[in-house]
């Protein structure tokens, strides 16, 4: 618990810093810093993860929930700015599709340090995590072709994204190489180096949380690692650092001529339907697990961060400006903030579900 909300503090001390200095003029290289971590992340949850070929109708479910659990929040926001404010159908959409990924990132991180790694959640949300974010990269695909034309180069991020898949299936933990934290580490640098040079070269931009979740899916976790207590305070400040980037990354929030009661009262309902379109979970396993542990599914999926920033991040490069970019900043400002209650209520229905 000490984790999670050290975590959380570190989270908002980048939010604030994000708002109070014009961070903008770092924006690459916290982006550069902040995908370093993230890759070691998701290669280590890539190290952990199972997967059973017999139960591919059970991964086909879960990943149409977790694209519901992406579309949902993303349509609410989306209609809801085309009824208050004046923007074109494809400005709304792509404003709204903020809304869509979980932070796979900061969930793994968070729930890890609240020692749910065992739980029947975590495990189903490590699944629908990181499937709403390949389902948010590829949503971004056709509304790119919208903004900009048809280009060779997301063409190419499809077959990149297939063929990972792909080796990931076929060779799943069969790559035996250290398995270390400072390995981790390293590798996460040579995924990062790589898909530098290959956006400098070709100007294909590959987003690292897929490259480095099947590097983990690939390596083989023997579970003798030599790691050391130190090992784990270093994954704990590489974590740690990694929250505070997500919150540097944050655009500034700029609400226009609102008043600041028009803008919490937007803010609020944004916030609800951001967070209602994540429930989907609810209905997707009630033949599976308890309404608690549904429940606690659904509020591990709010957490928002370093993937929805960058979705803004592109909408403000394509000239899209104004109050909605605003209140879609200050949505994802919100469930940041709130990122640390959101996993006090998942222990919370865990604890409640196991002791019936």
């Amino acid at each position: 618990m000490i984790l999670v909300i050290i975590y959380s503090f570190l989270l908002i001390a980048g939010m604030a810093i994000s708002q109070a200095l014009n961070v903008t003029v770092y924006h690459d290289s916290i982006s550069v810093l902040t995908t370093f971590c993230l890759a070691y992340i998701m290669i280590e949850v890539g190290l952990e993860f199972n997967f059973d070929r017999s139960q591919w109708r059970g991964y086909l479910k879960d990943f149409g929930v977790a694209m519901s659990a992406a579309i949902l929040p993303a349509t609410f926001l989306m209609i809801y700015i085309l009824y208050f404010f004046q923007l074109q159908f494809k400005e709304a959409a792509l404003v709204g599709l903020s809304a869509a990924p979980t932070s796979a990132g900061i969930l793994f991180a968070m729930l890890s340090a609240a020692g749910l790694s065992a739980t029947w959640v975590f495990k189903k949300a490590r699944i629908l995590a990181i499937a709403d974010d390949l389902g948010t990269l590829l949503l971004m695909i056709p509304l790119k072709i919208v903004f900009t034309g048809f280009h060779y180069q997301l063409l190419i991020v499809i077959c990149l994204i297939a063929g990972m898949s792909t080796a990931a299936v076929r060779w799943f933990h069969r790559l035996t190489l250290p398995t270390g934290k400072l390995w981790l580490f390293l590798y996460a640098g040579i995924l990062v180096i790589m898909a530098m040079v290959l956006e400098f070269t070709t100007h294909v931009h590959l987003e690292i949380l897929w490259p480095s979740f099947i590097l983990g899916c690939l390596l083989l976790n023997t579970h003798n690692s030599p790691d050391l207590h130190w090992a784990d305070v270093f994954d704990k400040y590489v974590k740690g650092t990694f929250m505070f980037l997500v919150g540097c990354s944050l655009p500034k929030l700029e609400i226009g001529s609102l008043t600041w009661g028009a803008v919490a009262g937007h803010l609020f309902i944004l916030l609800l339907l951001s967070n209602l379109g994540k429930c989907f979970p609810l209905i997707a396993y009630r033949k599976t697990v308890s309404f608690r542990e549904r429940l606690a599914l659904s509020f591990a999926m709010f957490p928002r961060g370093e993937v929805g920033a960058g979705v803004l991040l592109i909408a403000l490069s394509y000239g899209i400006q104004g109050i909605p970019v605003g209140l879609a900043v200050g949505t994802l400002a919100l469930n940041l903030l709130l990122t640390g209650f959101f996993i006090v209520v998942v222990i919370e229905l865990i604890r409640k579900s196991t002791t019936l």
